[in-house]
């Protein structure tokens, strides 16, 4: 199993500029640029970063990026990767922007900013610290970390704000995931996959669609029944062996729920496989 640190602080380095490299990230991202520039693209929406700025990427989303070098040839940036329970140790300490809407259209997978002479100092002694040669302890990379959030909340409250509202939501996707994945093959109501989630039908519902395109019922069924037509398929099992594990309590509700998905009984679908 391989581990991360719940915060890293990195130098990056390259002579070259890329293109259409694809990001797919499980921590959140602070890039502070250094030399060169950088474009960002998302779902028809996108940001093109120079060195008076930075961004933030967060977590759990799947974004273009083109690195761009400077006029020497060079690209460098300053990388700060951190996990969204930091974001909640944060928020919750401070007691930061404690009330968090999940309104759609507020959630944003990349926040810019502009530097400042705080920020520019900030990421000078994030390279000193570097440049030092001994290895940065996780405590005082959690300081920086919470020293630089601290600033962006008083100065930047609008856009911090967005910050949590990503992570909020991310956390709770994962929940949701995690909920449904574990009981994909019982008999659960969506009443019940809501309480494990800790939320009212509607905010389930809703979530739900975002993340699988699909209602709970509908997307529910599918993968019962595409696991059943994996237990059929070229005889190994039969109808009568596999529907009380698929949650079915009687053989002619599987038989009907099977018939509904993929238009033929499951005997007819083993006579065809």
């Amino acid at each position: 199993m391989i581990m991360r640190n719940k915060v890293s602080i990195i130098r990056y380095n390259s002579d070259k500029s890329s293109r259409n490299s694809q990001i797919s990230l499980q921590q959140n991202l602070f890039s502070f640029l250094l030399e060169g520039e950088k474009s960002i693209q998302y779902a028809g929406t996108g940001a093109h970063i120079k060195p008076d700025q930075f961004y933030l990427l967060s977590c759990g989303n799947c974004l273009m990026s083109e690195k761009i070098a400077a006029a020497g040839g060079r690209y460098s940036s300053m990388l700060l990767f951190f996990d969204n329970e930091l974001l909640a140790d944060f928020f919750s300490h401070h007691q930061i922007l404690t009330a968090v809407s999940t309104k759609k259209g507020q959630n944003s997978p990349f926040l810019v900013f502009d530097k400042d002479a705080f920020l520019t100092n900030f990421i000078e002694s994030l390279g000193f610290l570097l440049d030092s040669g001994k290895p940065l302890s996780a405590d005082i990379q959690s300081v920086k970390l919470e020293e630089l959030l601290l600033y962006l909340s008083a100065h930047h409250p609008k856009t911090i704000k967005q910050l949590r509202i990503s992570s909020y939501l991310a956390n709770d996707d994962l929940l949701i995931r995690e909920i449904v994945t574990a009981n994909m093959n019982h008999t659960v109501t969506v009443e019940q996959l809501a309480f494990l989630c800790h939320m009212s039908v509607s905010t389930f519902k809703r979530r739900f669609a975002g993340i699988y395109n699909s209602s709970p019922n509908k997307w529910l069924l599918e993968k019962r029944m595409q696991k059943a037509a994996e237990l059929l398929k070229n005889g190994r099992h039969q109808a009568s062996e596999i529907y009380y594990e698929l949650g079915y309590e009687n053989l002619s509700g599987f038989i009907q729920s099977f018939k509904k998905i993929h238009g033929i009984t499951p005997k007819q679908y083993q006579l065809l496989n």
